[in-house]
């Protein structure tokens, strides 16, 4: 049973990693919420099986551990106010854009380029547009 409930965690873990790299916005939600599962399960799974741990239901060694289930409660409610805000902006994005795909901020481009253009770390095909001068300002081509 452990090694289901590892495996089921994994495939959550995986599942969700790619659509969290995804551009649409809606499945970048679904992945969120596969991951905070994926988390559930892992803790969930942690825990020892056995009866609930009730003062004088029996002896201790024979009750489950609280602290698993415990901390899956406060993942699903935090994961749930975090599920709430992306549908919002996603919402908000809907109704300004008529799209749910994430835009590559240009300014931010434009100000991180602002000194000498690192070949290691941008792609030059993709920042061809931007021409850089000695004095540090750009210039349009």
């Amino acid at each position: 049973m452990t090694v289901l409930l590892a495996a089921t965690a994994a495939a959550l873990f995986g599942i969700g990693t790619y659509l969290v790299l995804q551009r649409k916005l809606s499945r970048i939600i679904i992945g969120i919420a596969l991951l905070s599962h994926g988390a559930n399960v892992l803790m969930v799974g942690s825990g020892r099986r056995g009866r609930a741990p009730i003062v004088g239901n029996g002896d201790v060694d024979s009750l489950a551990d609280p602290l698993p289930q415990a901390l899956a409660l406060t993942s699903i409610v935090i994961s749930f106010g975090v599920t709430a805000l992306l549908l919002a902006l996603a919402y908000r994005s809907w109704l300004l854009t008529s799209d749910d795909e994430v835009q590559d901020d240009l300014e931010d481009e434009r100000i991180a380029h602002r000194g000498a253009p690192d070949d290691d770390l941008a792609d030059s095909d993709e920042l061809a547009w931007i021409e850089h001068d000695p004095n540090g300002e750009e210039a349009a081509p």
